[in-house]
């Protein structure tokens, strides 16, 4: 009888102490206020693990496709290079304000494709990384996912000429004709050996 009176204070005081600890704001939700690392490596893990339980049964298409690679490149160029960056920049305002830190995708990328995609389409919550579902299909999305799986592996030409080929091929023949590019990749310029990793 005593053993549950205790429990059930001990469970009453949690509860008032939960309770102030949100509404006296004690938590500094401030970007510019870091976590403490026990708290980093929480989140951290948190994040990672979600990620994996929900992107483990999505079916990873081929992804060596030059074509969809090139699409993939445009949106990239278009929406990510603001805070994930390209080849040949090393950072900028946007992603030096932001708390996590946004990696750098030119330097490094997911193991497997399956979590880039769940990524991209869902976003994550509290980090700045928008829900690119919302707006985007599925296939454009994997366009994205295969840019990316080659993305570390590209010079700033080699990146340079893969995105503005895409943007030629999404606008009019007019502006395609004026594209200073040719249609092939110039020779020691061309898209890394591409492989397919259906992880």
């Amino acid at each position: 009888m005593k053993l549950s009176r205790f429990l059930i204070l001990i469970g009453v005081v949690g509860l008032i102490g939960a309770t102030s600890f949100v509404y006296l704001g004690v938590f500094n939700i401030a970007a510019d206020d870091h976590h403490s690392k026990p708290v980093f490596w929480l989140l951290q893990t948190v994040r990672e693990r979600s990620i994996a339980m929900r992107a483990r049964d999505i079916a990873v298409p081929p992804l060596d496709d030059p074509k969809m690679i090139a699409a993939g490149g445009a949106d990239y160029n278009e929406m990510c290079t603001g805070c994930h960056l390209r080849p040949g920049i090393s950072g900028s305002e946007l992603a030096a304000a932001m708390y996590p830190q946004p990696p750098q995708l030119a330097l490094t990328k997911r193991e497997r494709p399956a979590e880039t995609f769940w990524i991209i389409k869902h976003g994550i919550k509290m980090s700045g990384m928008p829900a690119w579902g919302a707006t985007h299909d599925d296939s454009r999305m994997w366009a994205m996912v295969a840019f990316l799986q080659q993305l570390p592996r590209l010079t700033v030409a080699q990146y340079q000429i893969l995105t503005a080929r895409a943007a030629g091929d999404m606008s009019s023949d007019a502006h395609h004709r004026d594209s200073p590019h040719d249609e092939t990749m110039p020779e020691g310029a061309a898209v890394p050996t591409m492989h397919r990793d259906t992880r």
